[in-house]
């Protein structure tokens, strides 16, 4: 079966390591065939061109704080039939967009998301969710694994996060793209209320994963301490005018408010912000919902055809292996991991000590897939907190879990 060219965009400001990591983690993505995208500050532009793959990704400088801006700025460049969104400081699996543009073969299908683990690899941080008519996001339960197409009931919508989601072309030229009045924050909420009104249908894929970082920006610290909140009013009195009746705007700002205030006062309580940093955040979550509510909100014009030509990524299909290891061993087997690498395949290293450590999983800048843990500790951490087992059994439960999302054989 022919799969449809993709064009994969990143938007990257002020994090040029994490925006190489990135790249590197889509220089393994096994589709053919895709584009790549990188709408970024002078640092992204500079640390993209200095990738051995330079030459075969679009470079488009952007330096303004307005994610909406800098994604409609990718549409524009994007010459994939179906455009495709992750965040600078995430990485995909190899298998990511195999799965993630799958659904696309039912033509009613317009957008797509798939999962989302956090920083330590293992954990969600995010599944499936819906939009109820606030803007208000729900959890939806679905299949663990099974792609599943969604037609929100009237005034819902489907969510898809930014980073990990991917819509047809025409459909975001049709809608005109994001609404850069969302500078950050319910930009894609945005877009996604936009393609239920429009009656489009949405898949969630749970096998179509990115590995989730959460990176430093000017607006929130790495351990996801806000550093300001303006933005975040701002685009809540955005939403409001656009979605809800002006008599329910007062009670629902006054709910948010209080969510916010409270979720400030638990990081002044583990000691992240100091008492004076509440108020201080509150003060500028109030300034930008004032803006917010005076914000120009105008539609964006795309050109029907991108203003470049579809640029192929040299992708190739690649051996994927796994390599068990132990800590006696694990600097020699790594080693032989990162030469592997070097020579075009996709490797795990899977590091287990006779221990009930939690593991943990993570893509090195050496372009290493590496998990570690103790032969009995959890993975799955909704599983018993100890199981005895051998070492051959749960080698072979770890590979199973991660075998479709990395491309591994599956005997």
């Amino acid at each position: 079966m022919t799969q449809p060219p993709a064009s994969v965009v990143i938007v990257s400001r002020g994090r040029a390591e994490a925006l190489k990591r990135c790249l590197l983690g889509v220089s393994q993505l096994q589709y053919d065939p895709f584009e790549v995208v990188v709408v970024a500050d002078p640092g992204g532009i500079a640390a993209a061109r200095d990738m051995p793959f330079a030459g075969s990704v679009k470079h488009v400088p952007f330096d303004e704080a307005n994610i909406s801006a800098a994604r409609n700025l990718g549409v524009t460049h994007a010459a994939g039939e179906i455009i495709a969104f992750i965040d600078d400081d995430a990485v995909p699996e190899p298998q990511w967009l195999f799965h993630l543009l799958a659904p696309f073969d039912h033509p009613e299908v317009a957008a797509t998301g798939g999962f989302v683990r956090g920083r330590n690899g293992i954990s969600f941080q995010w599944k499936a969710r819906g939009i109820d008519p606030r803007g208000e996001t729900f959890d939806l339960d679905l299949s663990a694994d099974q792609a599943v197409v969604l037609h929100p009931p009237k005034g819902q919508a489907i969510k898809t996060e930014g980073t990990n989601m991917a819509f047809r072309r025409d459909v975001l030229v049709d809608l005109g793209g994001f609404d850069p009045a969302f500078r950050y924050f319910l930009d894609e909420t945005d877009l996604n209320m936009r393609l239920a009104q429009a009656g489009h249908a949405t898949a969630i894929v749970p096998l179509a994963e990115v590995h989730h970082g959460f990176a430093e920006n000017s607006l929130r610290r790495s351990d996801r301490v806000p550093r300001d909140l303006f933005d975040i009013g701002a685009s809540w009195a955005v939403f409001q005018r656009k979605y809800l009746p002006a008599v329910q705007h007062a009670d629902q700002w006054a709910r948010l408010r209080s969510d916010e205030r409270k979720r400030l006062l638990r990081h002044m309580v583990r000691g992240s912000l100091e008492p004076k940093d509440v108020g201080r955040l509150m003060q500028r979550l109030n300034d930008g919902y004032a803006e917010g509510s005076i914000r120009a909100i105008a539609s964006t014009s795309f050109p029907r055809h991108p203003v470049s030509g579809f640029q192929g990524f040299p992708a190739r299909r690649r051996p994927t292996i796994v390599i068990p290891s132990r800590p006696i061993r694990f600097a020699k087997d790594y080693q032989s991991a990162v030469n592997r690498v070097k020579k075009g395949d996709i490797v795990t290293v899977m590091s287990l000590s006779p221990s009930a450590m939690f593991h943990k999983v993570l893509f090195t800048k050496d372009g290493v897939w590496l998990q570690k843990g103790g032969l009995f500790g959890k993975s799955d951490r909704d599983a018993p907190l100890f199981r005895l087992t051998s070492r051959s059994r749960r080698l072979e439960k770890e590979r199973s879990r991660v075998a479709r999302q990395r491309g591994l054989r599956e005997d």
